[in-house]
C-alpha cells in the first residue's frame, strides 16, 4: 500500500496496455454486447451506442490511470485527498466488495460456456462438472493475484497477444459463416421506449463499463516510472480498455441477432462448434483468470486501504474464497440476468459520484498537486483530515441525483424523474458524475486549502520500499 519507488517503477505503456486488454478479452463482454439485442435494439444502433459510450467511459477510466501514475499510489489510498484519512474508508469498503462481486461475474459466463463447449466432448452439464470447472479457474486466478503486480504482469504481456490472435480468428469465423449475423435487424420498440432502452444500454456497456474500472485503475499504473509522459499512459491504457471491450461486445451484438434471448454460453456454443471449440475454449479461460487476478489484487488493496491489518497475500486469499462463492451463487441463481442487471445498476450507482468528486479534487481543485506523504499520516495530523465532509457531503449529493435518473429492474433502483419525466431513461452515470463533481467544488473551493499543495506527485520523494 504504500508509494512504488521509483527504483520498483519498471513498467511500460505497453505492459499497460496489454494489462487492460488482457483483462476485456473475456466473454463477458460477448454477453455486454448482446444485451442491446436483447433489449429489442436494432444492430446498427446498438454498435453506435457501443463505440460512442466506450469513447467516453474509456476517457474517463484512462484519465485515473494518470492519477497512479503521477503519485505512485493506488487508488483507495489517493481518496484520502477528497475523502479525508478515514473518510476514505466508505469507497475503500465499497470497492472491496464491488471487487468480490465482479470475481464471481467474470467467472460466471466463462465457467457457463466452457460447460456447454465440454457438453459437445460428451461431458454433461452437472452441478460437479460447475463445481470442478470453477475449482479449476479460481484456483489459477487467485494464485496469480496473490502474488501480486509483477505475476499479473508477465502473464498479460505474453498471453494476450497469442490471445487476441485467436479472438480474430473466431471473429472472422463469426461473421463470414452463412446465417450467423443477421446485419439489417432494426428496433421494433415504439419511440418512447426506444430512447429509454437506448439510454439503458449507454449506461451499462457504453460509458458504464469504462466507469466500472475506474476504482481500479490507479493500482497498476502506479508502476510505470515517472520518466514515462502522463499521455502515454493515457493513451495506452485507452487503446487497452477500448479495442477489446468495444470488439468483443460488437461480436457479441452480431452473433445474437440470429440468436436473441438465448443463454449466452449456449450461443458461442452454437456459433464456435466442431474443432473450433477447443480454441474458443481457451479464450473462455483466459478470461477470468486476466480479469480475476486483477480483481483480487485490487480487493486486497482496498482492504488494506481500509485499515485492515493483514498482509497483501493474505487477504488476496481472502478475496478469493469471498469470491469463489459469490460464483457459485452466480451460477445456480435461477435468474443470472436479472441478478447482473441489478448489479450493474447498483455498481455504477455509487462508482459516478465517487469518480465525479476524485475528477474535481485532484484535476480541477488541486491541479494534479498532493502531498503524498499526507495521505500515509495518522488522521489527528493528516492535512487532509478525518473524514472531509465536503466529500462525503458531495458524494451524497451525486448518489441521489444519479438514483433520481436512474432505471434499474427492481423498483429500489427506479428513480423517481426517470420513470415520471423521462419515459424511463437512465442518465445516472452522468447526473452521479456532474452533480458531485460540482457540489464538492461549490463546498470546499476550487482552491486547495492552504497547506495541502505538497510537491506534484512526479516529483515527491516515495514512502517505504514495497513494490507489491
Amino acid at each position: 500500500m504504500d508509494p512504488i519507488p521509483e527504483a520498483g517503477r519498471d513498467s511500460t505503456g505497453l505492459q499497460q496496455m496489454w494489462i487492460w486488454s488482457g483483462a476485456n478479452i473475456t466473454p463477458l463482454n460477448w454477453s455486454l454486447g448482446a444485451l442491446g439485442i436483447i433489449l429489442k435494439l436494432g444492430l446498427w444502433e446498438t454498435i453506435a451506442v457501443i463505440v460512442g459510450g466506450n469513447l467516453i467511459g474509456c476517457a474517463i477510466f484512462a484519465a485515473f490511470t494518470v492519477i497512479g501514475h503521477k503519485t505512485g499510489v493506488n487508488q483507495m489510498v489517493l481518496c484520502r485527498a477528497a475523502f479525508g484519512r478515514r473518510g476514505a474508508y466508505l469507497p475503500s469498503a465499497l470497492m472491496f466488495l464491488t471487487a468480490l462481486g465482479w470475481v464471481g461475474v467474470s467467472t460466471y459466463f466463462p465457467v457457463r460456456i466452457a460447460v456447454a463447449l465440454l457438453g459437445q466432448f460428451g461431458i454433461a452439464d452437472s452441478w460437479l462438472t460447475n463445481l470442478i470447472v470453477i475449482t479449476l479457474v479460481m484456483a489459477l486466478q487467485v494464485s496469480i493475484g496473490v502474488y501480486g503486480f509483477h505475476a499479473i504482469r508477465t502473464f498479460e504481456t505474453y498471453s494476450v497477444p497469442v490471445i487476441a490472435a485467436l479472438m480474430a480468428l473466431m471473429s472472422i469465423l463469426a461473421w463470414t459463416r452463412p446465417g450467423t449475423v443477421d446485419w439489417g435487424l432494426t428496433t421494433t420498440l415504439a419511440p418512447g421506449p426506444h430512447f429509454a432502452m437506448l439510454t439503458l444500454l449507454m449506461t451499462a456497456i457504453g460509458v458504464g463499463w469504462g466507469l466500472s474500472w475506474v476504482t481500479w485503475a490507479a493500482d497498476y499504473s502506479r508502476f510505470v516510472p515517472r520518466s514515462i509522459s502522463a499521455a502515454s499512459v493515457f493513451w495506452y491504457s485507452y487503446i487497452g480498455m477500448f479495442v477489446p471491450t468495444v470488439w468483443l461486445a460488437i461480436l457479441g451484438a452480431t452473433i445474437a441477432t440470429v440468436t436473441p434471448g438465448t443463454d449466452p454460453a449456449r450461443m458461442v456454443s452454437a456459433i464456435f462448434g466442431g474443432v473450433t471449440s477447443l480454441l474458443v475454449l481457451l479464450l473462455v479461460l483466459h478470461g477470468p483468470i486476466a480479469t480475476n487476478s486483477l480483481n483480487v489484487y485490487s480487493a486486497a488493496l482496498a482492504a488494506l486501504s481500509a485499515g485492515v491489518r493483514v498482509s497483501r497475500a493474505t487477504m488476496a486469499m481472502i478475496a478469493g474464497v469471498i469470491g469463489y462463492l459469490v460464483t457459485i451463487y452466480f451460477v445456480f441463481v435461477p435468474s443470472f440476468a436479472k441478478a447482473f442487471d441489478n448489479w450493474m445498476v447498483s455498481l455504477l450507482l455509487w462508482m459516478s459520484p465517487w469518480a465525479g468528486v476524485v475528477l474535481a479534487d485532484f484535476f480541477i481543485k488541486r491541479r494534479g498537486v498532493i502531498d503524498v506523504a499526507a495521505l500515509y499520516h495518522p488522521p489527528e495530523t493528516s492535512i487532509y483530515g478525518d473524514i472531509n465532509r465536503d466529500g462525503i457531503g458531495a458524494f451524497l449529493v451525486g448518489l441521489v441525483a444519479g438514483w433520481s435518473v436512474q432505471n434499474g429492474l427492481v423498483p429500489a433502483l427506479q428513480g423517481p424523474i426517470s420513470t415520471r419525466l423521462l419515459g424511463g431513461a437512465d442518465l445516472s452515470w452522468l447526473a452521479g458524475i456532474v452533480f458531485a463533481g460540482a457540489t464538492y467544488l461549490a463546498f470546499s473551493g476550487r482552491s486547495a486549502p492552504r497547506g495541502t499543495a505538497g510537491l506534484r506527485g512526479e516529483e515527491k520523494a516515495p514512502l517505504g520500499n514495497k513494490q507489491d
